[in-house]
């Protein structure tokens, strides 16, 4: 059963090596994403899954270690060779930071059906009677004319529903289409987390925010977009464990 769930970005710049003389720009995302992180702590898992998205799927060991080297720096997350994408590598780094291992790490790709996640999120929570999971998902990269994206007017009412989703102890489980036309590179970690939270083995919901009404107590930690992309910490922790 799922107890708790830490949702964070996974953007390079978010170690300090690679952001260089701009690292203090993101300190206060940092720090977000290291209370979260101890969120993790405090519910005593028996289990910590590590999810993300990635080009590809796959399920990777404890002692799975990643490099940063691909974006400018090779800094290592875990010993031996880099085989985890971007994603888990922030997320094993933000574990290691957090003086935390994961049991496994899930990498999920970017275009999983709703299906595929939901399946993998029911999988991941019967892993063990309190499984935790640290969720790598980015918001929107349209917000702004110098987003990745460009600007879509559609991205600033987007992203804040899904940082108002996630304080209500909600998981948004956003629609595939139009996920990706607002260059929203978590939603597929997104919805394995819904499935994971709800219970469910198949993703029949079709709303933002996919949670059972009163299971899980939310709270944002951070949501900026310091550089055209959107960036939410956030901390759920169920009602019942």
């Amino acid at each position: 059963m799922l107890v708790a769930a830490a949702v964070c970005p996974h953007p390079p710049l978010l170690v300090p090596e690679l952001a260089g003389t701009a690292a203090g720009e993101l300190d206060g995302l940092r720090a977000a994403c290291a209370s979260a992180v101890d969120g993790l702590r405090e519910a005593r898992p028996d289990v910590l899954m590590v999810v993300g998205g990635a080009d590809g799927a796959g399920t990777y060991g404890p002692g799975a270690a990643g490099s940063l080297a691909p974006w400018g720096a090779d800094v290592r997350a875990g010993a031996g060779a880099p085989v985890l994408p971007l994603s888990l590598t922030i997320g094993r780094r933000l574990l290691e930071e957090g003086g935390l291992s994961a049991s496994a790490f899930h990498a999920v790709p970017f275009d999983a059906s709703r299906q595929e996640c939901a399946a993998l999120g029911a999988a991941l929570a019967d892993r063990a009677d309190r499984v935790a999971m640290l969720v790598m998902g980015d918001g929107s990269a349209r917000l702004t004319e110098k987003s990745p994206g460009y600007l879509d007017a559609r991205a600033r009412p987007y992203d804040e529903e899904i940082a108002r989703t996630l304080a209500r102890g909600e998981v948004p489980d956003l629609d595939p289409a139009e996920a990706a036309e607002l260059w929203v590179a978590g939603r597929a970690a997104f919805h394995v987390l819904a499935a994971a939270a709800a219970g469910i083995g198949s993703g029949s919901g079709s709303g933002r925010g996919s949670a059972p009404g009163g299971s899980f107590d939310g709270e944002v930690l951070y949501h900026d977009a310091p550089y055209g992309v959107g960036y939410v910490v956030a901390l759920l922790r169920s009602r019942s464990a």
